[in-house]
């Protein structure tokens, strides 16, 4: 029992035991129903965190429950899948021991970073004191003592702290809160905590455990922006919006649908953005970039001025800034100043639900002309036929990833959401899948994290239990390579009864990567397994993954053919538990794009086809728009 002494206006507590309990009495708002800001803890227990913080989470465990992972990079990660179905308004907490604990977790942390998504990270420390060094895991710095693989977090978090003394958490949590909620600065927060530090007692003010209640600010936009904004706009005779990973953070999908609507101006949508609309909105016209529709990117290169509305524009959804005309204008509506600034953009700093209805207050009665929008739902209809014909079924002995994907689509849920992140499956679910209800997709490409997937499904699961989340069942889709990395979440939800559906698309490698190697004039090297060093060829090359998926408790099935898999995925919609359907699929064949890339090609080489390759690559350049 932990044992404190309460005296006037103080608590003694362990610094652990304080951390735990300031936890315990934060709360936020989802749906008008009060919840806890943080829903639970993912731990693996280890030297550097088992003494001290375990003790603390096991004495509140009915109101902050602790899910044991298998892997620290795949339990944070699940913490990211939990935060991104919540929008970022309700947190989870993953915890490390210290040297490989610890660093497990830098990956997750970069995908947490890198797509603007909350999770509180503690882990372990060697001691502060350094009388016992140096420790079992503790890597040394020879020529600064003061240096750990703490220290690693800090490339890859908003907010970094070392407790080196139990009084600094006082200060320290409500900062990192802080960090993480804010819509300019979300990301990860991450807190080292020494095994001294952890450890010692302190007499902690009461107030400093007072119920507190934590909203999402939504920042209004400057006015002079605004109305610059506004006298652009009205210029326009192509507008175009594009809706990023923001407009669902802040709630504002139907706030944005409603303005294009009024305003004539067709959308279209980011990766972190698809799902904010459903396919066949009004004034949806696909995804944009580099897996992105013919539609979209069409429109991209006709617009006069585009509004991005929370999005980063990253390569993928700019075609590495060869999508738009170079003369084109645009307005950047986002939170982080960071972002609402790049490339000459009119910067409208501030939530994206205030800023597009005050955006739209100032425009009077200005529409674009009907005909661009009549335009924009010519250019769809066309792409939408394009992906029924690419995902019609065939005779081909083995099916494409499009068929495949049509398949799933037509068997899930409209409250069903889709998860997948790394390989070939971004590309056919960001064409191909038909968003039937808003929020209900999530790919994860900001970090294109192989292992994201079934990890952040397990987290998904967790989310759809509570207010603000659409309910149904997570359906994850892998690759066969990403399920080789990191699988063993699918013993951890049936561990914890948390059902998902995984769709094991199997081709015999990590074949988009071998598709970009060998359109680059590179051979076929390392990617497909037949393409690597094997010692018997004659052996067969492909993972049972179901028998394997079965041995960790859930339920499998081996679909043979695509038709064997529309009655898999009803049976798998039955089932109780985790259910795992694994069909092989064609390695070469890809609904097609139509967005440039710009990556690296050898500048000189002996190969005719990377010369060919290096030829093309200046073209794409010479289209770039100058990012000043």
């Amino acid at each position: 029992m932990t044992r404190t002494t309460e005296q006037a206006h103080t608590v003694r507590l362990t610094m652990t035991q304080a951390l735990v309990r300031w936890l315990t009495m934060q709360s936020t708002v989802i749906d008008g129903q009060t919840v806890p800001l943080f829903a639970g803890v993912f731990g693996i227990f280890g030297h550097g965190n088992v003494t001290c913080l375990s003790e603390a989470l096991e004495a509140v465990q009915d109101v902050l429950p602790t899910w044991r992972g298998q892997n620290e990079q795949s339990m944070a990660l699940a913490a990211v899948g939990f935060a991104k179905a919540k929008r970022r308004r309700q947190l989870m907490v993953a915890t490390s021991s210290i040297g490989p604990g610890a660093l497990n977790m830098v990956t997750a942390a970069g995908t947490a970073h890198a797509n603007r998504l909350p999770v509180l990270l503690l882990a372990g420390d060697s001691f502060t004191n350094r009388l016992p060094d140096p420790v079992m895991q503790q890597v040394e710095h020879f020529g600064d003592p003061t240096v750990t693989v703490s220290d690693a977090f800090k490339a890859v978090t908003r907010y970094w702290d070392r407790i080196t003394h139990p009084s600094q958490i006082i200060s320290s949590l409500p900062q990192a809160v802080a960090a993480m909620l804010d819509p300019a600065d979300c990301g990860p927060a991450f807190l080292s905590l020494p095994q001294d530090t952890q450890e010692l007692a302190f007499d902690y003010p009461i107030e400093f455990f007072e119920p507190r209640m934590w909203q999402v600010p939504r920042p209004r936009p400057d006015r002079t922006k605004l109305a610059e904004a506004v006298a652009l706009l009205k210029t326009a005779k192509k507008p175009l919006i594009i809706s990023g990973g923001g407009v669902r953070y802040s709630g504002a999908e139907e706030a944005v649908a409603a303005f294009a609507a009024k305003r004539g101006i067709p959308v279209v949508e980011t990766i972190a953005g698809k799902g904010g609309l459903t396919h066949y909105h009004p004034v949806h016209a696909g995804p944009i970039g580099i897996i992105g529709s013919t539609s979209a990117n069409a429109l991209a290169g006709e617009a006069d001025v585009i509004i991005a509305i929370g999005t980063r524009l990253m390569d993928f959804t700019t075609g590495s800034w060869t999508a738009f005309d170079k003369a084109a204008r645009f307005i950047a509506i986002n939170a982080a100043r960071y972002d609402a600034i790049k490339h000459r953009s009119v910067a409208v700093v501030g939530d994206a639900l205030e800023s597009v209805q005050e955006l739209d207050e100032g425009l009077g009665d200005w529409a674009a002309p009907a005909s661009h929008f009549s335009h924009a739902k010519a250019l769809f209809a066309t792409w939408d036929a394009l992906l029924d014909s690419h995902q019609a079924p065939t005779n081909s002995p083995v099916p494409t990833y499009a068929q495949v994907v049509n398949v799933v689509n037509a068997a899930a849920a409209e409250n069903d959401t889709l998860i997948a992140a790394a390989g070939g499956i971004p590309g056919e679910v960001a064409k191909g899948w038909r968003v039937k209800a808003p929020n209900t997709f999530d790919l994860e490409f900001g970090f294109s994290c192989m292992g994201y997937e079934i990890a952040a499904g397990w987290g998904c699961a967790m989310a759809q239990e509570g207010p603000g989340a659409p309910g149904g069942t997570p359906i994850v889709m892998v690759g066969d390579g990403t399920y080789m990395m990191m699988n063993s979440d699918i013993y951890s939800t049936v561990l914890s009864g948390h059902k998902m559906i995984v769709i094991v698309c199997d081709n015999g490698g990590y074949a988009v990567i071998s598709r970009l190697q060998q359109a680059k004039g590179v051979p076929g090297f390392n990617n497909l397994l037949k393409d690597c060093r094997i010692t018997d060829r004659a052996q067969p090359l492909h993972v049972d993954f179901a028998a394997h998926a079965a041995s960790m408790g859930a339920a499998s099935r081996k679909c043979d053919s695509l038709a064997d898999l529309a009655p898999a995925l009803e049976w798998a919609k039955s089932n109780d538990r985790t259910t795992v359907i694994t069909i092989v699929t064609d390695a070469y064949a890809w609904v097609p794009g139509d967005a440039d890339w710009d990556v690296g090609v050898p500048e000189v080489s002996n190969r005719d086809g990377v010369a060919d390759a290096r030829a093309h690559q200046q073209e794409i350049r010479a289209k770039q728009r100058v990012g000043v």
